[in-house]
């Protein structure tokens, strides 16, 4: 047995079987049994180590050799795939309080197998069809058959296929500057097609206009689950592309346009959030955001404490996320729209969505004692010795989440006189919500229970930690 067919080919195909079982409920919770499963096997047998069970010992090759093509992955890369499938099963248990798992576990399962395989291909520049690959498996998520494609589904297509071209054409360049190192149009070129490339893949300003497209036009939960998994793949693609390529990585242009690319992006899409009247697109805005803090990061000096805060930012972005598009979601099926015209006064029907969708956004926004805000004072305390006005535009962006907090809030509150409070919310819903605002304060207290998880996870870019 070998690594890719435990962690890339196994759950591709029991995803695809998932699709025939015909309760959501058997949908659900298989998926989240099999995605904490491949955690668990992660964790305790990672690839190309033995264990001795009893009479018997296990060991899981880390290669397998596919069309001429070799998929490895090694021990290095057990905390990263631990992490992968644990919030997998995090996003997999949730989507059954919305209706949407008979859609996002199958999917979702075939989606990640195409990612995973992604950062373990080689060479690594086959990396970019395979997320082509699972960008095409997102549409049927997104867009249900027999239904009719919106524009942020459309726009999403366009730009990610876009991507591709731009990227593998300049992997093309960089080969060849390798070969000749004092190709100086060469660079040029591929400098130019790396940022259009990655600037259309991670839906960095101007091109993250999908996004909010797509919170209102589909299931915000699918969209959440979109929203949350692709930049964090595409990140990594883009560090493994820093750690391949030493001109690039070294270069004294590179953190300048990281900061202004990243910095920018936040602060607009804080802004933008800031004067949303659609709970969905505020979401958006708010997951876009997070990209841009990541590039700010990846800007500073010290490259080890930058993928530290990259990697530190999935769990909180990934528990915000998950429960603030629970709570639109629970909010979408009663309701039929996230319109702030058409959700006066939710929150004394559904105080417990309110609570969820408010806390979740506040937490994307820095608040203390919630989930983010460790990482995110570190962060701003080194953007704020490397440059003050970098840390004042980091602020802009968050000072845009907290107002959209409020203003939702605001609006979420207006009731006419006399109604009664009451919770319209399921067992189920309140469930998983309660336990999502638990993990958000429990995150924002207790930081250091991610270290063992992601800790070693910068050792996977040996040439940026150097």
């Amino acid at each position: 047995m070998n690594a890719p067919t435990v962690w890339i080919l196994l759950p591709a195909v029991l995803g695809g079987l998932l699709l025939f079982l015909p309760r959501e409920r058997w949908v659900a919770w298989l998926g989240t049994l099999l995605s904490l499963g491949l955690a668990a096997t992660a964790l305790f047998l990672p690839p190309d180590t033995a264990q001795r069970l009893g009479a018997y010992s296990l060991r899981i090759d880390s290669t397998l050799v596919f069309w001429g093509r070799q998929i490895s992955l090694t021990a290095a890369d057990q905390p990263l795939l631990v992490l992968i499938y644990l919030v997998a099963s995090f996003w997999f248990f949730g989507a059954q309080a919305v209706s949407a798992a008979r859609r996002i576990v199958p999917l979702g399962l075939m989606l990640l197998a195409l990612l995973v395989a992604s950062l373990a291909v080689q060479p690594f520049l086959y990396a970019g069809l395979l997320i082509e690959m699972a960008v095409l498996i997102s549409l049927p998520l997104l867009a249900p058959p027999g239904g009719a494609a919106g524009r942020g589904v459309l726009r999403f297509l366009i730009h990610q296929t876009l991507a591709m071209p731009a990227i593998l054409f300049a992997g093309v360049l960089l080969s060849g500057v390798e070969a000749v190192p004092g190709e100086v149009a060469q660079i040029s070129q591929a400098a130019a097609l790396l940022s259009l490339g990655f600037s259309l893949l991670l839906a960095l300003f101007p091109f993250y206009t999908w996004a909010p497209l797509l919170m209102e036009e589909t299931s915000p939960y699918a969209a959440g689950f979109v929203l949350s998994v692709f930049p964090t793949f595409s990140l990594v693609f883009a560090l493994n592309f820093l750690d391949r390529y030493s001109w690039l990585r070294e270069s004294s242009d590179l953190a300048f346009a990281l900061q202004v690319a990243g910095l920018f992006t936040a602060a607009s899409a804080g802004i933008w959030a800031a004067f949303q009247r659609h709970l969905g697109r505020v979401a958006a805005y708010a997951a876009i955001a997070e990209v841009g803090i990541s590039l700010a990061a990846l800007s500073l000096p010290d490259r080890a404490f930058a993928l530290q805060a990259i990697f530190y930012f999935i769990i909180p972005r990934t528990a915000a996320l998950g429960v603030w598009t629970l709570a639109l979601g629970v909010l979408h099926q009663k309701f039929g729209s996230l319109r702030f015209s058409a959700l006066r006064g939710a929150a004394r029907k559904y105080p417990l969505a309110t609570a969820g969708l408010a806390l979740a956004n506040l937490a994307l926004a820095g608040v203390p004692l919630l989930a983010s805000f460790p990482v995110r004072q570190a962060l701003w305390q080194k953007l704020a010795q490397f440059s003050l006005p970098a840390a004042a535009w980091l602020g802009v962006a968050s000072l845009g989440l907290w107002v959209a907090a409020l203003r939702s809030l605001a609006v979420l509150g207006m009731a006419e006189p006399g109604e009664t409070w009451k919770s319209g919310e399921t067992t189920l819903q309140r469930i998983l919500i309660s336990l999502g605002l638990l993990s958000l304060f429990l995150l924002g207290l207790f930081p250091q229970w991610m270290q063992p998880l992601l800790a070693n996870l910068p050792l996977l870019f040996e040439h940026l930690t150097k």
